[in-house]
């Protein structure tokens, strides 16, 4: 009798305690958003571990690149693909550690990752050329930057770097565009 009340205890308080990281979990997302890094962090971590969210593990890891704690990043960033393996973000920012470590090859793995999860998140095409450029392979970039215009055509650096990559391929002419299409954006 004693374990069948200790069970139906337990059941019926775990809704709260659910409840009660999600709390926390809304109260650090504040602070971070906020840029109260320091409390945001306290709390997440205050969350176990097999309680917190994609995004807890997302936040922490761009709270450990900020810190410049690359290896840390990279780990909570795997812990939110983990948690969700369509979390584009986590393979985004991830992507973004390995390109800032000078690891283009790396980043590559990720950003396709991203572009195949969220085929219109302009970020991620742009990202991918850029880790494209590292290695040198300019066709491969020039289309990367293609479509992230065709998504997000306000984007000056867009321009730009189509503008290098056109320059590189010994297309003056396409590289003169862009370079016009990024002057104007720079005016606006």
């Amino acid at each position: 009798m004693k374990k069948l009340l200790a069970i139906l205890f337990l059941l019926m308080t775990l809704p709260a305690v659910a409840q009660d990281y999600q709390d926390i979990s809304n109260q650090a997302n504040i602070l971070y958003a906020g840029n109260d890094i320091k409390n945001a962090q306290e709390l997440f971590l205050s969350i176990p571990e097999e309680e917190r969210t994609a995004q807890n593990w997302l936040l922490l890891g761009n709270i450990m690149q900020d810190k410049g704690e690359l290896d840390k990043a990279v780990f909570m960033y795997n812990k939110a693909i983990q948690k969700d393996e369509k979390y584009y973000k986590a393979y985004y920012n991830l992507g973004n550690v390995y390109l800032k470590d000078s690891k283009p090859n790396m980043a590559i793995e990720q950003y396709k990752k991203v572009v195949k999860l969220k085929p219109e998140y302009a970020y991620g095409h742009y990202n991918l050329a850029c880790a494209y450029i590292k290695l040198g392979k300019y066709s491969k970039a020039k289309y990367e930057l293609l479509t992230a215009i065709d998504l997000k055509n306000t984007v000056a650096d867009f321009h730009y770097n189509l503008a290098y990559v056109y320059k590189k391929l010994n297309k003056e002419k396409d590289a003169k565009r862009y370079i016009e299409y990024y002057n104007k954006l720079m005016e606006q």
